[in-house]
């Protein structure tokens, strides 16, 4: 199925799509051409272009752009379901290309493969070091493998992180110890951030809801800890433990830093350039603390700093356009009163992005703008509220938790039981 990036060719073809799959390479313009192909492919599903992705995956020809067009196909194949396709990608597990294996692994996972003999490829590829094993161990588990149990004890005690998670969630998923699953918790507080999604991914393939409270204060991008609450949430319940599901969303939304346990640290006071300048990093932890810092620094000393940055290049850094847009709230009525016009058409603007990168901008900006006194009249919520308008459900949430009361009562019949219950709290405080 498509998403929401993958037709960034729009004017190209179905039928020049698969010429481009397929062409010699000395005639292309660019010798990206077959993997931009393979990927624009599908936004096609049918038999013309599964049957031209499947002549690219049992193309011999070891060019490396053919190669990589061929991972591309590969993980094409499944994300259009097409069945037909285990056969060809299964003997793509004997290729020499890891890349190719480590794609193919994760589609005959999507396709649900049930093939004893590939089972037994997949399982005899854990056994090689140059393979990644984090990959087929999550393919054989959710393939429900169990005879992979004896393999993938051993790796319980790996070397690396995302290997040993996996295993261990593996272990519990075929039926072993749920006893080790505890030890995701330290993995979800270490220095490097891969490690830490991984930590989370392992702990919702293992349906390892006990293990929410860590989640959530994981200083990892708010995406990947909603997508724990989405998917180890209880259906219908509201209380879980010492957690409630609406504090808990909340606090999503809200994103404050200090909800977050941080794995990194300052050794001296860094400068209010520095701290901007961690905006535009990729370790979330690291952008956090500089965020925790900057709200202890004077609003108009940052002002014409955050201004000029914003101007160059953070309006288009889709990291940075958050953190930001965090400052802003968190900073609230502070900004000097000559800001507060250019951050309110920031604000606007990041509500109205269509971009799909800036989605988790979106409900930021909502919720900015209330903090900057800025009440969301029954006309501007109207479309913020309407899912055929805004069909981005945490922006949605981030609207009825600012919205007047009068503007909730569609609200209840939102097809987010997320947004609908917030609503029904909101119009329980009338």
């Amino acid at each position: 199925m498509a998403g929401a990036l993958d037709n960034i060719h729009p004017g190209l073809s179905q039928q020049e799509a698969i010429r481009l799959l397929m062409a010699p390479l000395a005639s292309l313009d660019s010798q990206s051409d077959p993997y931009m192909a393979a990927a624009h492919l599908i936004n096609f599903p049918g038999k013309a272009t599964e049957q031209a992705l499947l002549r690219l995956v049992g193309d011999s020809e070891q060019a490396q752009p053919r190669r990589i067009a061929r991972r591309k196909a590969v993980e094409v194949l499944a994300r259009l379901g097409c069945c037909e396709a285990i056969p060809a990608i299964g003997r793509c597990l004997q290729s020499d290309d890891p890349y190719l294996v480590e794609n193919a692994a994760f589609a005959l996972k999507e396709l649900g493969c049930q093939d004893t003999e590939i089972h037994a490829t997949l399982i005899s590829l854990l056994e090689q070091p140059s393979q990644n094993q984090r990959v087929l161990i999550q393919s054989l588990a959710a393939l429900g493998v169990a005879q992979a149990l004896p393999s993938i004890q051993k790796l319980q005690e790996a070397d690396s992180p995302g290997v040993r998670g996996a295993a261990i969630s593996a272990m519990a998923q075929l039926g072993g110890s749920r006893e080790p699953l505890r030890q995701l918790e330290d993995s979800m507080l270490l220095p490097n951030q891969m490690d830490r999604q991984s930590a989370i991914q392992d702990a919702i393939d293992a349906q390892a809801v006990e293990l929410l409270p860590q989640i959530l204060q994981a200083p990892v991008s708010p995406v990947f800890r909603m997508r724990a609450v989405k998917a180890l949430w209880p259906q219908d319940v509201v209380q879980l433990a010492s957690l409630n599901l609406l504090s808990v969303l909340d606090a999503l939304a809200l994103d404050h830093p200090e909800s977050l346990q941080l794995v990194h640290a300052y050794d001296q006071a860094p400068t209010d350039e520095f701290l901007i300048q961690e905006f535009f990093g990729t370790d979330f932890s690291r952008c956090y603390l500089a965020l925790q810092t900057l709200r202890g620094r004077s609003a108009a000393d940052l002002w014409p700093l955050l201004h000029r940055r914003w101007l160059d290049e953070a309006h288009n850094d889709y990291g940075a356009h958050y953190f930001f847009i965090r400052l802003f709230a968190l900073l609230g009525d502070a900004w000097p009163q000559d800001s507060r016009a250019i951050i309110k058409a920031i604000l606007d603007e990041a509500i109205k992005t269509p971009r799909p990168q800036f989605m988790k901008s979106k409900p930021a900006a909502v919720l900015a703008l209330s903090r900057l006194g800025c009440t969301l009249s029954e006309a501007n919520c109207e479309p913020l509220l309407d899912p055929l308008l805004t069909p981005f459900w945490e922006c949605r949430y981030a609207a009825v938790m600012v919205a007047p009361k009068p503007c909730l009562q569609r609200s209840l019949r939102d097809p987010s039981s997320f947004v609908a219950a917030r609503a029904a709290e909101a119009l329980k405080a009338v």
